[in-house]
């Protein structure tokens, strides 16, 4: 079993942190021939990563591949043992592929000053403060989304984070952070400092730094 995929998607970043919780040596490798190629669209018809090859089968979407990997190794779970706190968790989780996500990624598309709209901008700046609010609002204590272990809310939205701070950071937006302050802050810092889930961040800041760079000297 191994994952295909790059870790400077959000999205591998996930699967990737996921299996790090849960203690499952997942091994990540590029697609073969690239997302698009006959070989990959085999395993994965739709022809995005990350896809999960199971003995020759593929499992395509990050939510999709932790669902199969809490199935396949029960073990060490990466979901809460309370069921609405289980709840709580793929609710983050799924807030931030319906909603956070929805707002960070077209920001991406103003990265240029001399193009960019400030419109679209200041819509998305409202917007994720907003959402990340949803998110906030269905967490527990802490410090990690819902309780004292990172779970896979975490792992979806620690990800997106990293992507939401590389990109403000770049694009010099002048968008309020809302994981700079409050319990968003107390829930960033425990992420920063996991063991499992610390690491995975930092390897998809600095693989995501690189992107952000090609695509600035394209757009020269």
């Amino acid at each position: 079993m191994k994952l295909y995929g790059a870790i400077a998607s959000p999205y591998v970043a996930r699967v990737v942190m996921y299996a790090r919780i849960k203690g499952v040596d997942l091994p990540l490798a590029e697609a073969p021939g690239g997302i698009k190629s006959p070989e990959y669209l085999k395993l994965n018809p739709i022809g995005k990563m990350p896809t999960l090859d199971v003995d020759g089968k593929g499992i395509g979407e990050s939510t999709i591949i932790c669902d199969y990997l809490e199935d396949v190794y029960p073990q060490k779970s990466g979901l809460p043992a309370d069921p609405y706190d289980r709840a709580r968790s793929r609710l983050i989780a799924r807030i931030v592929d319906l909603y956070i996500g929805q707002q960070v990624t077209p920001l991406f598309r103003q990265m240029n000053p001399a193009t960019r709209d400030q419109a679209v901008i200041e819509t998305a700046g409202k917007e994720i403060v907003k959402t990340y609010g949803y998110a906030e609002h269905a967490m527990g204590s802490g410090p990690f989304c819902v309780g004292a272990t990172p779970t896979l809310g975490d792992c979806a939205l620690g990800a997106t984070t990293m992507m939401m701070k590389k990109i403000l950071a770049a694009g010099n937006f002048g968008i309020t952070d809302p994981t700079d302050s409050g319990r968003l802050a107390t829930w960033w810092k425990a992420m920063e400092g996991n063991a499992h889930c610390g690491p995975v961040l930092q390897d998809y800041g600095t693989a995501f730094d690189g992107f952000m760079k090609k695509m600035a000297a394209a757009r020269k």
